[in-house]
């Protein structure tokens, strides 16, 4: 049979049979036949489009994209380049004299370790070294940058490879990669405490993450938290904001380079600048002129002050001075710098305080910070204000800082007691509390051994040492009992009223007398109940000041807290005119308040604007800022605070004989950022005038009074103390109802 080719119907049929096989073989080619091809397209589109990120991944966890820097860095860990046998159980830092030039900076850390309770002058029993020699830029185009570094380190007495030592940086690396392993030096086995590292040079629990600050952050004291209110909801203005320079070319510019797509003008205000550098103006790409209009538009601290978060955005480096700005400002940080490891890390649980967003994944960050409730930002914005006022309002705050997580891995190998996470993330904060005590809030232990008895050497004698026999700690509450602890420098009626009238509280545990007199001490054993108390008596430890603290003055009183076994401390003076009555209202109080002075006699300070000074004052009126302890309620932890204070501010007190109560208030206000308790008070009581052996009439004792608030408010940077007119009086007191109502009868039946 012959077929025909030009048939049409021939035609349509083999045209059909054409596209079918190309169609086929097409998808073959798609599907099947070129593999690698495939291949290499889908690895070019997930680098180019990640998986997507949930929101909860992206508020609870930072991106796990790191940086690769170049670094010749050890891999250390304390227990391969530390030397722990240096460390006893006080660890102290030896900090090199000063040679060669330093930054102010630089000179701003040296002062603060130098003057703290952590310094020693004898480098052999040192545990740390702090070197003298300028460390923090080690980028060789800026003008701060100190030649010579590793040839310094090197003529170091005792710098052996480094081991022991601290070095802190805020720069590392230059233009135009700014590896963060170019530090310029060899740092060998020294701790680094550097400011903008990456996951990947960070040696985890070796060095310790810093905050980049600038140069002109205090040395002391600092700016309060700028939130003193938080209103709920939060009302400002704009949602998120940010403000600064971008990069038209190299490291940094990806980010910021992109941020114009995200402003709007309103909830969004995110501007940039080119304006920075010798040659921007050769480097200015099509967009810098409307970019520079629109960043004119705007002031930087309103924009802080009135955004619900603020947008952190790494530039050359990891870190950015907007970190500090905006925790200062009470502005949520919304964090855009991938692999950057925060600020003290180790202790610091920065996911009740910070947003994390993702450098490839910008334009999810308005729906990230729209998706956090009015209750989150709340509770973040309060994170913020306690963490910026703890550790990061100075120079100060943020080597102490450093310092305390060091000692902390160093008494963890000793197996010795720490604080725990929760300390470093509340009030009262890390710098509060000492490191080998304090694992609770609401008690923060202060166990220590009883000084042995004196020698029986005709010789002075010297600050004994105290033995190895292991107290019984506290209850981990302020307890139900007190410990009366008396500063006595002579005997007299009132002293023995007073001993009477503690033996007859409900509360009172213990009398612990320090005798401060070169008279003989008393002998007391133990105090008689009131008549029909079936408990058994009182008993009594007298300490002989003279003997076991030399030279401490009236710092003595607070000494022996080895032989105070109850969370509360009731500081009396041995003429003390308080009753049993008064005492247990105090302490009642007290529980309710454990972190401040509760008490009785109140005084003022107040700015003498014709001196220009801080001043003192003992009248009587509704306002006071301190309660003094001759008849007051302390935690046992604060007078523990109170000893590791500023050894110069404690010289002070010592060669004044005066003033050890000023410097306890500010000690306290300065924590706990709160008033003392004044209470219901007798106009009878009148300060004895043979205290701390000066004359309470005399004008010189109120004039050295006002010189010690301001050396105090100096070293602090600022004034601590705060005033109050809150006055706490027992139900019905001096209620014209009849005495039989009252609980604390007793307190009314002395008059004015």
């Amino acid at each position: 049979m012959l077929i025909d080719l030009n048939d049409p119907k021939m035609q349509a049929k083999k045209r059909y049979v054409l596209l079918i096989l190309s169609c086929a073989f097409l998808l073959y080619c798609f599907f099947g036949g070129h593999p690698l091809k495939s291949e290499i397209v889908q690895s070019s589109r997930r680098d180019q489009l990640p998986t997507f990120a949930s929101l909860e991944e992206l508020s609870e966890a930072p991106s796990h994209l790191q940086r690769q820097p170049d670094s010749n860095a050890k891999p250390c860990r304390m227990e391969t380049c530390f030397d722990f046998s240096r460390c006893g159980n006080d660890p102290k830092i030896y900090v090199y004299p000063t040679e060669g030039p330093i930054s102010t900076s630089y000179r701003k850390v040296l002062s603060v370790v130098r003057e703290s309770r952590y310094a020693t002058k004898d480098p052999n029993e040192a545990c740390l070294f702090l070197p003298a020699v300028d460390t923090l830029d080690a980028d060789p185009l800026s003008p701060e940058h100190v030649p010579d570094v590793e040839s310094r380190l090197l003529r170091l007495p005792y710098w052996k490879n480094g081991r022991n030592h601290l070095i802190f940086n805020l720069y590392a690396g230059t233009w135009p990669d700014y590896a963060e392993g170019a530090l310029g030096f060899d740092p060998g086995e020294a701790i680094l405490a550097r400011a903008s590292a990456s996951e990947t040079i960070f040696r985890d629990g070796f060095d310790v993450s810093l905050p980049l600050f600038h140069k002109e952050h205090p040395e002391r004291g600092g700016v309060p938290p700028a939130a003193t209110a938080n209103p709920f909801p939060a009302p400002r203005q704009h949602l998120l904001a940010f403000k600064g320079k971008r990069y038209v070319h190299g490291i940094g510019s990806e980010t910021r380079n992109s941020l114009w797509h995200l402003h709007d003008g309103n909830n969004l205000i995110l501007v940039t600048t080119c304006r920075h550098g010798k040659s921007w103006k050769d480097l200015r790409d099509e967009r810098c002129d409307d970019d520079n209009r629109e960043y004119d538009k705007f002031d930087y601290e309103q924009l802080l002050a009135n955004s619900t978060f603020c947008l952190v955005a790494r530039g050359r480096r990891l870190g950015s001075y907007r970190f500090l700005e905006a925790l200062a400002a009470g502005c949520v940080p919304v964090l855009l710098s991938n692999g950057w490891r925060l600020p003290f890390d180790e202790r610091i649980d920065w996911r009740r305080a910070v947003i994390w967003a993702d450098e490839r994944l910008l334009l999810q960050v308005p729906e990230l910070v729209r998706s956090v409730s009015p209750e989150r930002v709340l509770a973040l914005r309060q994170q913020t204000q306690l963490l910026w006022e703890q550790y990061f309002s100075s120079i100060e705050k943020i080597v102490f800082t450093t310092i305390e997580i060091l000692l902390e891995r160093i008494l963890a190998h000793r197996s010795s007691r720490q604080r725990e996470a929760l300390i470093w993330n509340a009030t009262p904060g890390a710098l509060g509390t000492l490191a080998t005590y304090g694992d609770s809030r609401a008690h923060f232990p202060i166990a220590a051994p009883a000084p042995p008895a004196p020698p029986a050497s005709p010789a002075p004698p010297a600050p004994l040492p105290a033995p190895s026999v292991p107290l019984a700690s506290p209850p981990p509450t302020p307890g139900n009992t007190f410990t009366a602890l008396l500063y006595v420098q002579a005997t007299s009626p009132a002293l023995h009223k007073l001993l009477a009238n503690i033996a007859s509280s409900e509360f009172c545990e213990k009398v612990v007398l320090v005798w401060d007199s070169e008279r003989a001490a008393p002998s007391l054993k133990s105090l008689a109940r009131v008549a029909g108390d079936t408990r058994d008596p009182l008993p009594v430890l007298v300490i002989d000041a003279t003997t076991h603290y030399p030279g401490e003055g009236v710092s003595a009183r607070w000494q022996p807290l080895w032989a105070v076994s109850t969370a509360a401390v009731f500081s009396l003076d041995g003429d003390a005119p308080l009753l049993a009555e008064e005492l247990d209202f105090a302490f009642r109080v007290w529980q309710h308040f454990p972190e401040r002075i509760v008490g009785y006699p109140a005084r003022t300070h107040y700015w003498d604007e014709a001196k220009g000074a801080w001043g003192y004052s003992s009248k009587w009126g509704g306002a006071y800022s301190m309660v003094l302890p001759g008849a007051a309620l302390v935690h046992r932890g604060t007078l523990a605070l109170y000893a590791a204070a500023a050894p110069a501010l404690r010289l002070h007190v010592r060669r004044a004989r005066n003033c050890e109560d000023i410097l306890l208030n500010c000690l306290v206000a300065h924590l706990t950022r709160r008033p003392p308790l004044k209470l219901a008070q007798r106009r009878r009581y009148k300060a004895p005038h043979h205290r701390y052996r000066s004359s309470w009439s005399d004008p010189e004792h109120f004039v050295q009074r006002q010189s010690c608030l301001n050396t105090f408010a100096t070293a602090w940077g600022y004034m601590p103390l705060m005033r109050s007119i809150l006055r706490l009086d027992p139900i019905l007191f001096k209620d014209s109802v009849s005495t039989l109502r009252k609980k604390y009868r007793k307190m009314e039946l002395v008059t004015s």
